[in-house]
């Protein structure tokens, strides 16, 4: 079945938050206890309707239905949903910021096929079209894989609070851009 990649809409809401808990449920499983998951969604992984907006986030669809997400984003918040608290909207200077890469997501029984690569590559072009040189990214331990591969680089274990003083570990990383 053909996979194609398109931005996101804000039309794409429900599908994306029927999609992200699904797939940190089933893809996160064997890097996180059920404790962070359920602790993580909603606030740490869920819709930022900013990225939608921002017209930098893109999901995959195969015969009409979501399948997979990412985004990059031109703001300075790391990763997380609308329910953040303590977001920073404020917009990065390419000259001397970071692009960010943020929340992939994939359909468990689409994974392991290179949508999430594709989508990664969609938003590189894109923040490089916008000027930024550079990337990081806050990677769930699931995800750390994906990026390596892609060219990203470990700069340093962040542990993300979480609920009832649970932390959920993540991965800083970078990559620099020809």
């Amino acid at each position: 079945m053909e996979i194609t990649i398109r931005l996101a809409t804000l039309d794409d809401v429900g599908a994306l938050e029927v999609l992200i808990p699904l797939s940190v449920r089933s893809l996160q499983a064997g890097d996180y206890t059920v404790e962070q998951m359920e602790a993580a969604i909603g606030e740490v992984f869920g819709v930022d309707t900013s990225l939608i907006r921002d017209g930098t986030y893109f999901v995959a669809e195969a015969g009409g239905h979501v399948v997979a997400c990412g985004g990059w984003s031109r703001r300075r918040t790391l990763f997380g949903s609308d329910q953040v608290r303590s977001k920073d909207d404020a917009w990065l200077d390419p000259a001397v910021d970071a692009a960010r890469i943020r929340a992939f997501f994939v359909h468990p029984d689409w994974a392991r096929r290179g949508i999430g690569s594709r989508i990664l590559q969609a938003c590189e072009e894109a923040a490089v079209s916008h000027g930024f040189r550079r990337l990081e990214l806050a990677s769930t331990l699931t995800g750390i894989p994906l990026y390596r591969a892609r060219g990203y680089f470990d700069a340093e274990p962040i542990d993300v609070p979480l609920p009832a003083g649970r932390t959920l570990p993540v991965l800083r990383m970078y990559k620099v851009l020809v």
